[in-house]
């Protein structure tokens, strides 16, 4: 529902689809703001118009949980990746909530590809100051940022890691795949599959400071030297698996592939990489990627990738709410969040699209 259609509604009757308090909550704002904003006042910010609007989006898919009974619990989720990647975190999220029943689970996103430092510790901050049950986080490894993680655990708000890890903050717990275990996977992916052991493989990162990728490279780098020491590896990191960036890293690497025998996209932006790849005649001989999201599992269908490295993240967002209820005493025994498991994904099993 777009801004001006619930001014329509608000204007028209006492109540609405979503009272101005909803909103509110959704939001982070107060209700006199999201009045102006409605009302279309002056002296508010595109900003601000901007997150009642995403607000709105958000609480369209969970109006089961509207009309749920029980606790209210308000959960963050602050992401920093490609679209493609945070439209599946939505979904998943949106998919598992029905099936909660401890208590009513509201989750609130900040979904960006590219957070500058600032402007994650500004969020982090804006949450710290109007309160939150549970955030859940997917930013880079920085020590400004483990001190702001520490100072929402300080203040009783749980902190849950998705897909990459914070390193030595109080976070009560990590939830997404075995990172070093998909890099061993990778590098004995390729070094099986491959018809001969000279030649090049590319590796790409969508920036140094995600600690999962680390890990990924890191294994990837050790296994691959192990089964295949004459394979030669060349870096491209930093493009954010965002299209701009990546293509301008490519377009300077790939005079220096030689004979390119692989690549392993550990953050995205595929379509990219490959089309930058065929632009110049390069066909690598394996493709290995990671998450079978709208873009790769295209890619995958049409032969362009040859594996993909999957873990499901409706399992992910499962094992996020159970952290954050059995933090709030919602759930009894002991904690689980286990690690998810890897499916190697081929064009010979690909899954069927998860549904509402």
């Amino acid at each position: 529902m777009l801004i001006g259609e619930l001014k329509h509604i608000n204007n028209t009757s006492m109540t609405h689809r979503f009272p101005l308090k909803e909103i509110a909550q959704q939001s982070g704002l107060s209700t006199a703001t999201i009045d102006r904003v409605i009302n279309d006042r002056p002296n508010v910010s595109p900003q601000t118009k901007a997150r009642v609007e995403r607000a709105i989006c958000e609480l369209e898919g969970q109006e089961t949980q509207l009309a749920a009974r029980g606790r209210r619990m308000f959960f963050d989720f602050v992401i920093e990746a490609p679209d493609r990647f945070s439209r599946e975190v939505r979904q998943a999220a949106e998919q598992v909530l029905p099936k909660i029943g401890t208590a009513v689970c509201r989750p609130r996103f900040v979904l960006h590809p590219k957070m500058s430092e600032a402007e994650v510790l500004s969020t982090l901050a804006r949450i710290l100051k109007r309160g939150s049950q549970g955030v859940c986080l997917k930013v880079r490894d920085l020590p400004s940022i483990r001190a702001a993680v520490d100072r929402l655990t300080k203040a009783g708000i749980p902190v849950v890691t998705l897909v990459t890890d914070l390193t030595g903050t109080n976070r009560i717990a990590y939830v997404g795949l075995d990172n070093k275990s998909a890099g061993r996977t990778a590098a004995y992916l390729i070094a099986k599959s491959l018809r001969t052991m000279d030649g090049t493989v590319l590796t790409s990162r969508s920036n140094d400071l995600f600690l999962g990728e680390e890990e990924r490279e890191a294994e990837f780098i050790k296994t691959l030297n192990h089964h295949a020491p004459n394979l030669r590896i060349v870096d491209v990191t930093g493009g954010q698996g965002v299209h701009h960036e990546t293509a301008r890293l490519m377009d300077k690497a790939v005079g220096h592939l030689g004979y390119l025998c692989a690549v392993y996209s550990m953050g995205g932006g595929n379509i990219t990489i490959l089309d930058v790849l065929e632009q110049n005649k390069i066909t690598p001989d394996i493709y290995i990627a990671h998450d079978l999201d709208k873009d790769n599992r295209a890619l995958i269908e049409a032969g362009r990738i040859s594996f993909v490295l999957h873990h499901d993240l409706r399992i992910d967002l499962e094992n996020v709410f159970q952290a954050f209820l059995h933090h709030h005493k919602l759930l009894n025994g002991i904690l689980l969040t286990p690690i998810s498991n890897i499916q190697v994904v081929t064009p010979e099993n690909i899954p069927t699209e998860p549904h509402n």
